[in-house]
């Protein structure tokens, strides 16, 4: 059994070789979506035209190998099909892995290829390679991979050493995508390694029949398992279940390419892991070239390297959990220092336009200090508590909406769809806000990109008044203790609920439109969301009146109860049908929190109007 992790005190050769072993499975490719990740691959195909690199002498003389110029690679065969969730489920977790431990997912997988190998035992393939095997000591620029045509002999595949490796020969026409790589020199690293490469190493070419096909696509697949559900820590630590911990991991991929995790999360899980692996590589390294009895100074470099790797995989391993949902836990983000009123005492109106004209201020009175801004960035940095932001009819962006600390008030002027503010893909939330009062009036926020929510109300009291909001994230999140009025408002396109209430918020919503939010969740019904969204203890405090929940996946308005409290009340009545006892808790559940729901029109959700969600959400 894998030791838990390297001594940071002792070059272990074993630590070392095992280490090697796995280098051909420790891709860790960043999770992108679909058309990304078909784009990545087309850009790293093998049809490129040959790039040249400046080469090394040979070691017999001074001057690099009389190279003859190498023909274009051809192109490899990239699958267009795609898999749904369900789908990767049942091939990782019930086919491949089934009862097996992470200790044996390596063997699962080679026996997964070994199987779909026996079809086909001969074709043709790129061999792709890191650049430092074949080309030490050469200027390769930001080549990602040094690619030669090779003949493919899957006959020694039958043995079950691992990580599974094929023989393989330079084929003809000599091809790769360097021009000048000589020959010679890939037959001289080919023969060092006995002519045997991993065998995810190698692309099969397009055109060489259905069998060659197939045998890509498996090869594809196990690609997947180590680029995105494989952790090299998941055979140093004891897993029950390890098919479960893998099928966590493909909804964990699924929620980064649908954007039910943001993107921003989702990046920062990108670095972590990217840093992690630089770590744990520069442990290995440097263990590798102790030798001896380690010196005191090398002891504390180890284990400075291993803690540091150690906290990363913490880290990480926090990011894998399953909270890190639209539905997860919001923590507030706004560290900006609040700047109050001016010390003059005087409130300042910004215009925000590109020019001004005096008809844009005819409606004001003569004493109104005016200060005009070319954009709303500008105007939000100068603002400060007591200021109103006039915003003229245009398309606007701006980071400082993530961050309101100060009571102000914005507004568009003339038709709210003349007014649009749209979000910055790069930060987490779209308008945060974290003042006592803050007023977005007559305006249009448009999400793009992933970002945490289109609107969050970290404390204080948010107001929106006639605004659109058009989702492609979370919708509107209050958090404990904050407060929301929102009146004639519409909301549509959020992927998770299009507002939700965490513990102890307040809302009141009047004559607002909230629909088709929640879609993208149809893969799973029972985590639907819906309309409202409301997490119960304690008791959030809900207002509704006159408006139009319609056409959501899930509930209009769903309540998330924790599985324990629900259990307890159905200890109450044994012997009451499964129905009668749900529609009881429902109506005791309602009748506990303080909701006002009146002259509402609810319809088309496809659950129902207003129910009940368990094991959605556990009160921590």
């Amino acid at each position: 059994m894998a030791t838990c992790a390297p001594d940071p005190l002792f070059p272990l050769e074993d630590f070392h070789d095992e280490t090697a072993q796995k280098a051909s499975k420790e891709h860790f490719k960043i999770p992108v979506s679909s058309e990304m990740a078909h784009e990545k691959a087309q850009s790293h195909d093998s049809t490129i035209t040959n790039s040249e690199v400046k080469l090394a002498p040979n070691p017999d003389s001074e001057e690099p190998f009389d190279a003859k110029e190498a023909q274009v690679l051809p192109q490899i065969f990239i699958s267009n099909k795609t898999y749904t969730y369900d789908e990767r489920v049942a091939l990782f977790c019930d086919h491949i892995i089934g009862q097996c431990s992470a200790e044996d997912a390596d063997e699962a997988i080679s026996f997964y290829i070994i199987e779909k190998l026996a079809s086909k035992r001969y074709w043709t393939a790129v061999w792709k390679t890191s650049p430092e095997v074949l080309l030490v000591n050469c200027d390769i620029g930001d080549l990602p991979f040094v690619g030669v045509l090779v003949d493919v002999n899957c006959t020694p595949c039958e043995g079950k050493s691992l990580p599974l490796r094929v023989s393989v020969s330079v084929a003809e026409p000599y091809s790769s995508n360097i021009a000048n790589l000589p020959r010679e020199l890939v037959e001289d690293v080919l023969r060092e390694h006995d002519y045997s490469v991993p065998i995810l190493d190698v692309y099969p070419i397009q055109g060489m029949g259905a069998d060659v096909d197939n045998i890509a696509e498996y090869l594809e697949h196990a690609r997947f398992f180590y680029d995105f559900l494989w952790r090299d820590w998941d055979d140093e630590e004891e897993c029950d279940e390890y098919a479960g911990l893998i099928e966590k991991r493909i909804q964990l991929y699924y929620d980064i390419q649908d954007g039910t995790i943001p993107g921003p999360i989702s990046e920062r899980y990108r670095k972590t892991l990217e840093e992690y692996r630089s770590k744990r590589l520069d442990l290995t390294k440097f263990q590798t070239k102790i030798r001896g009895e380690a010196l005191p100074g090398e002891a504390v470099e180890c284990w400075k390297k291993y803690y540091e790797m150690s906290m990363l995989c913490g880290l990480l391993k926090f990011w894998e959990d399953l909270r890190l949902r639209s539905h997860g836990p919001f923590y507030p983000r706004i560290y900006k220092r609040r700047k109050g009123q001016r010390t003059s005492g005087r409130i300042v109106t910004h215009i925000v336009a590109q020019i001004m004209t005096t008809d844009m201020i005819k409606n004001f009175s003569a004493d109104t200090l005016i200060q005009q801004h070319d954009s709303l960035s500008a105007a939000l940095d100068s603002c400060f508590s007591g200021d109103t932001v006039v915003v003229f009819p245009g398309e606007y962006h701006a980071v400082a909406l993530a961050s309101l600390t100060d009571d102000i008030t914005i507004k568009g002027e003339g038709e709210r769809k003349e007014v649009l503010f749209y979000s910055d893909p790069s930060h987490d939330n779209f308008v945060a806000s974290k003042a006592s009062k803050v007023m977005l009036m007559n305006l249009t926020l448009v999400q793009h990109g992933t970002c945490d929510g289109i609107v969050v109300v970290e404390s204080g009291q948010l107001t929106l008044d006639n605004c659109v909001l058009k989702c492609q994230g979370t919708g509107v999140c209050v958090l404990t203790g904050a407060s929301l009025v929102m009146k004639n408002c519409e909301i549509s396109g959020a992927k998770g609920a299009g507002v939700e209430l965490y513990p102890g918020s307040i809302a009141e919503l009047h004559r607002n439109e909230i629909h088709h939010c929640s879609n993208q969740l149809a893969k799973d019904s029972k985590g639907s969301q819906g309309g409202i969204n409301l997490k119960v203890l304690p008791q959030p405090q809900l207002k509704l009146t006159d408006n139009h929940i319609h056409d959501n996946h899930g509930y209009g308005v769903t309540i998330l109860v924790p599985d324990n409290l629900y259990k307890a009340s159905e200890d109450l009545e044994q012997t009451a049908s499964g129905d009668k006892n749900e529609t009881d808790y429902l109506s005791k559940a309602l009748q506990k929190l303080s909701l006002e729901i009146t002259t509402n029109k609810l319809e088309s959700n496809t659950k129902g109007d207003i129910g009940l969600l368990r094991k959605m959400w556990v009160n921590s």
